[in-house]
């Protein structure tokens, strides 16, 4: 028996409709992510499981039993939620955080909870921040006590709500770490993230949201290698690369490589080839492209075809292949040294050159 059943599940807000005849089953144990474009309802979707946002219309069953306002309560025991912004209480420590619950809810002694808390914080890393208030506390450890708050009211099922979206880039790595270890620990998890390689990793399904409802659901391979509809496939294709467009020689080029650098950490690119990846672009087109054409268009991405990550570079002019006319010398020699495979083509008056790793 499913352990969730969404029937025909309807959201809207007035006469705007979030969510629309939305079917679906999670399995015990299972772990899905759930991935689409900003505004698809992926938030909304979870909201509307736990009743935090009930639906309008459909129905939602926990355990083959139908949610509704008598029992949401006691389904909400059993089913938590990790939100974006946190969520916890500012005025307690990290171990009263945990306890809180326990206490009020499941009738736990304060000695029960507290030797329950601080096991779940030596799980999460944070034993030492026992007795640190939120605001003691870096946007990743609050995330990992939100996570031990919800493991100690003994949840059945974990939602995540975009776990990782308040974070600085440095401290994703070690809520996703928490995550991770839970995924193998048989709690059914349903994940929103934007992290696709972490959701392509960890889940034994994924659903992709558009157009109101779950768009397109697979293994994790097929939504990401083989997707079969024309949205999952624009999406996957655009969140598996970096595109930049150069203006003018006063461009940003700090935004250039940040921008690098952050397509390279979410896809979790090893760091020798991240390197390789920034250097090419650094090297092609701040000190060769941009210096001579003035323009140019830079796209990071990895190509299923070949099994490799490519750098090409678009700048306009006549037939010309920058690297074989380029005043710096070095430069060039780098970007042949790193690369493959190196070509260039010519079409409607504009040169790509188009570097694999």
């Amino acid at each position: 028996m499913s352990i969730i059943k969404v029937e025909n599940l309807e959201k809207r807000f007035g006469d705007n409709i979030i969510l629309h005849d939305v079917s679906c089953e999670i399995e015990r144990g299972d772990i899905v992510s759930i991935i689409g474009p900003s505004g698809s309802g992926k938030s909304t979707f979870l909201r509307a499981i736990n009743f935090l946002s009930p639906p309008t219309a459909g129905e939602v069953y926990f355990d083959g039993e139908r949610v509704d306002k008598k029992n949401v309560n006691e389904v909400r025991r059993k089913m938590s939620m990790v939100f974006q912004n946190f969520g916890l209480f500012s005025h307690l420590t990290a171990l009263q955080n945990l306890c809180a619950g326990p206490m009020k809810l499941l009738g736990k002694t304060k000695e029960q909870a507290e030797e329950k808390a601080y096991e779940l914080l030596k799980t999460v890393g944070l034993t030492e921040r026992a007795n640190h208030y939120p605001h003691e506390l870096s946007g990743g450890q609050k995330q990992r006590v939100a996570i031990a708050r919800c493991l100690a009211m003994e949840p059945e099922v974990i939602l995540f709500d975009e776990p990782t979206s308040a974070l600085d880039p440095t401290m994703v790595g070690e809520v996703m770490a928490v995550i991770r270890n839970l995924s193998k620990t048989g709690l059914t998890l349903l994940i929103v993230t934007h992290e696709m390689s972490f959701a392509r990793e960890v889940s034994s399904r994924v659903f992709y949201m558009d157009e109101g409802g779950i768009y397109e659901s697979g293994a994790p391979e097929e939504i990401f290698s083989a997707p079969q509809k024309p949205k999952t496939q624009e999406f996957i294709y655009r969140i598996r690369s970096f595109n930049y467009d150069v203006a003018s020689v006063d461009f940003d080029s700090f935004e250039l490589l940040s921008g690098i650098d952050a397509f390279c950490f979410s896809h979790a690119v090893d760091g020798a080839l991240a390197k390789k990846l920034r250097l090419i672009a650094e090297e092609l087109v701040i000190n060769i492209v941009v210096p001579k054409f003035k323009k140019c268009s830079l796209t990071v991405s990895f190509s299923d075809k070949i099994g490799r990550y490519e750098v090409t570079v678009a700048y306009p002019g006549s037939i010309e292949n920058a690297l074989d006319t380029a005043e710096d010398d070095l430069a060039a020699m780098m970007i042949r040294g790193t690369a493959t495979q190196v070509e260039h083509k010519y079409e409607d008056e504009i040169n790509t050159l188009k570097l694999s790793l």
